[in-house]
């Protein structure tokens, strides 16, 4: 997990972002979760075709850059992103971790999507959607996940906290099992 910091005239805001490749496996809670607002009531939020495009916009500038192919948007991928920011948000925790699922393997596959590889990029802070990508796109770690060459699909999501102000992100990179 990384911690980001920046100086917003005398107000020093922090954004909380992890990355995360491999699926995690079952067990205690991970010492990277982050316990970014209360628990409680999050309001939950559906992706729009417009807020997918942005973030597929976004890693495919990042992926260019690297000679890397385009990634698309897709919707499925944007509503289990959604799903998981939602539940992040309802628990205020910042997690790969979901209440009832290890990673984001599991939930794609539960929705019927067939990967062969998943990563997840999440975040929690107040932060909006260019942010976010902008953050994801300068750091090391999220960069890892969406420099995966084998990517083809992406999605994104978010839910706000109890506290009305913490946005939960997730980000779901894909990439699908060839047919037959």
């Amino acid at each position: 997990m990384m911690r980001m910091a920046q100086t917003v005239g005398t107000m020093v805001v922090t954004l909380l972002v992890t990355a995360c490749a491999p699926m995690q496996q079952d067990g205690p809670r991970d010492p990277h979760d982050v316990q970014a607002s209360p628990p409680g009531s999050a309001t939950c939020l559906a992706t729009s075709n417009a807020q997918n495009q942005t973030g597929a916009s976004a890693t495919n500038a990042a992926r260019r850059k690297m000679g890397l192919a385009p990634v698309r948007a897709n919707a499925l991928l944007a509503d289990v992103a959604a799903q998981h920011a939602c539940d992040m948000a309802t628990r205020g925790l910042m997690s790969h971790r979901g209440s009832n699922s290890t990673g984001p393997g599991p939930r794609v596959k539960a929705r019927g999507y067939a990967p062969v590889l998943t990563a997840e990029n999440i975040a929690a802070g107040p932060f909006n959607l260019q942010r976010v990508l902008m953050e994801w796109n300068n750091s090391s770690g999220h960069l890892d996940n969406i420099a995966i060459p084998q990517v083809r699909d992406f999605g994104i999501g978010q839910a706000v906290g109890s506290d009305g102000r913490t946005r939960f992100w997730a980000a779901v990179y894909a990439a699908p099992r060839s047919p037959g």
